[in-house]
């Protein structure tokens, strides 16, 4: 593996100028304005037969700007600008690049370099709208320094209103990452940013992977939101798809040459059977350079911190995971069955992200487990600096759905919560986005289900229901936080426990936008119960802030007790004690600690203000004993 991203490296540098100038081809190709007011335009087409630019500047006739063709099917033209010094293409006007395919058919495409495309609410199809204002956004902020300790927030910027529509850039910038900054998140990681025509696959079908979603607002909108983010200190990652694209043709990549490959597979291959999309040939050249300089261009002209790698585990084997287990055996992760050509696109991503940003974040999103995946290039590894702990959040699901809460098993909780590969770094979540979808449930919703409709207010009696699913999502949720990662994930929402499901405006559901939006208005109702699980999560957060239990080594657990439903672990300093049993509270509990030390609470699930029964006093002061229990020397009793 490291011999393949090698040899490419090497012909990188030797035949391209270097990484740097390879992954800038996104100044070069497509259409692009240049200083003294000419368009250079380059594409790669390599199985046309001819290459035109029609648009609203040469009204649409489609062979007045032919293309000259260079050699490995790329194809370019240059447009001089007007006689009076204004561009020939206008900022703002349409385009499309005209394709004659080997049949003699002429094919109108959307340059997959296109920086910006709209769909106007009469038409099917996305527009390709030249984007080239008189004067761009400027960034104002640095972006923060490489965080120790990630908390992130999980944000898809359509839903992110109470109303019923799409919401906008501006939206997200002035009412919901203050929010975020409020909760103690430092870092927001945003789904669904590159250009997808259907709304409803989440931003899954990208048609096209440079031009910023035109559902929310403008690419200077998005460019304001990241600078108003970093000047909150708040790190943003981009939710990166590189596993496959649309199958669209008239507003996507598939078929943008005529051909049934150019930038994939052909055949069987080039087709995920399940998503049904295209798959990328990670073997061509020019493919490489597409998706490197497609990941440099939203560092460099949004000033995004890092990416959020979607689909991890379809690119790397060639059976997509569709159907597989793993287990964990060697077997699993090196054979003919690994896609290598795709292990090596990432090995080349993470190495010119770390060589020439070395202060963004890459994360995998693998359900394999691939051994070393987030281990440097130069050891072999994938690269990553963190890869989501996706195990977790169906133990939680399992462990609701299956068993009664006297069953709960805790050395099965914390084997979960622990079962990590050495030295490869961890985002632990409860739930995250996938559980939020229509046909899954959400963590509140599977702990309370109808009565959340009918009992979450504080006038209501305190069922034994709401008690239960209040008092375990915040249980589930700190241990969670404390002990499954070297950083934490929530999905907008989520922390206060958000009714309901999430469902975008689809024909199954006549187009309706009633689940697709956050209802972040209940947590300001005093009346409702939200209140208590989003205050917890706030100061769940700001603890982490203060003692930074997530960059510190894993943690201690110093009991598991089956009977008494207790998991009792060290970290950061930091003793964590859950009681896990329905009905049982403890008094003078001994347990084993390491430090001699002198304790208070900090944060009590308990606590009146988290919707708990105070049946702590949090003036009381607990000291470590010389007492042995366990095996060990030092005790605490609680």
């Amino acid at each position: 593996r490291y011999s393949l991203f090698y040899n490419h490296l090497k012909n990188i540098e030797e035949c391209e100028g270097g990484l740097d100038e390879f992954t800038r081809s996104y100044k070069t190709f497509g259409v692009n304005q240049l200083t003294e007011g000419g368009i250079y335009c380059r594409e790669w087409a390599p199985g046309a037969e001819a290459v035109f630019l029609a648009g609203d500047f040469n009204g649409w006739n489609p062979f007045s700007h032919p293309y000259k063709k260079l050699e490995y099917g790329k194809w370019e033209l240059f447009i001089p600008p007007e006689e009076n010094g204004c561009p020939a293409v206008p900022h703002g006007s349409k385009l499309k690049v005209v394709i004659r395919a080997q049949n003699g058919a002429l094919l109108y495409r959307i340059s997959p370099w296109a920086r910006y495309v709209v769909r106007e609410e009469d038409k099917v199809n996305y527009d390709w709208v030249h984007w080239n204002p008189p004067q761009s956004y400027i960034h104002k902020h640095p972006s923060p320094k490489r965080l120790k300790s990630l908390r992130i927030y999980e944000s898809h910027v359509g839903i992110a209103s109470p109303e019923g529509k799409v919401a906008s850039y501006k939206n997200f910038t002035y009412n919901v990452l203050p929010r975020i900054k409020d909760l103690g998140y430092n870092c927001v990681q945003l789904m669904a940013i590159m250009e997808h025509a259907y709304y409803a696959s989440f931003g899954y079908q990208v048609t096209s992977f440079f031009a910023a979603s035109s559902r929310y607002g403008t690419p200077d909108d998005l460019k304001e939101m990241i600078d108003v983010a970093h000047s909150m200190g708040i790190t943003v990652l981009l939710d990166v798809v590189h596993s496959h694209a649309s199958k669209n043709s008239e507003d996507g990549l598939n078929q943008f040459d005529g051909t049934d490959s150019c930038f994939f597979h052909s055949g069987y291959r080039g087709n995920h059977q399940l998503w049904d999309s295209r798959l990328f040939d990670y073997a061509n050249w020019e493919v490489l350079r597409f998706l490197l300089s497609n990941l440099r261009m939203w560092i460099k002209e949004y000033r995004f911190d890092g990416f959020r790698f979607d689909g991890v585990t379809s690119m790397l084997y060639h059976h997509h995971g569709i159907g597989t287990g793993f287990s964990g055996d060697y077997h699993e992760y090196f054979g003919l069955h690994v896609d290598e050509d795709a292990l090596c696109y990432l090995m080349l991503a993470n190495h010119m992200i770390n060589s020439l940003h070395p202060e963004c974040i890459t994360i995998a999103e693998d359900v394999s487990g691939m051994p070393a995946l987030c281990r440097p290039v130069a050891e072999g590894g994938g690269g990553f600096d963190y890869r989501l702990a996706m195990a977790i959040p169906d133990k939680w699901i399992q462990i609701i759905k299956e068993l009664k809460d006297e069953d709960w098993n805790m050395g099965n909780i914390v084997h979960t919560l622990t079962n990590r590969r050495y030295e490869e770094k961890y985002i632990a979540y409860a739930e995250s986005h996938d559980q939020a979808l229509v046909g899954d449930k959400t963590l509140a919703f599977r702990l309370m289900d109808a009565e959340m409709y009918t009992n979450m207010s504080v006038l209501m009696p305190l069922t034994p229901v709401i008690d239960r699913g209040i008092q375990l999502h915040k249980m589930i949720r700190l241990i969670t936080h404390a002990l499954g990662g070297e950083s934490y994930l929530n999905f907008m929402g989520n922390e206060f426990g958000h009714p309901e499901w999430l469902d975008f405006p689809r024909i199954g559901n006549n187009e309706s936008y009633h689940y697709a939006r956050r209802q972040f208005n209940l947590t300001e109702d005093d009346l409702l119960r939200y209140k208590f699980l989003n205050a917890f999560d706030r100061d769940m957060n700001r603890l982490e802030e203060r003692f930074g239990w997530l960059a510190s080594p894993q943690a201690y657990v110093s009991e598991k007790h089956e009977s008494n439903k207790v998991i009792a672990f060290e970290r950061a300093s930091l003793v964590f004690i859950f009681n896990f049993h329905p009905y049982q509270s403890y008094v003078d509990y001994r347990f084993l600690n390491r430090f001699f030390f002198k304790y208070k609470i900090l944060l009590d699930s308990d606590a009146g203000e988290y919707g708990g029964h105070q049946r702590l006093d949090h003036n009381t002061e607990y000291f470590s004993e010389e007492y042995p229990h366990n095996y060990r020397p030092h005790s605490l009793m609680v």
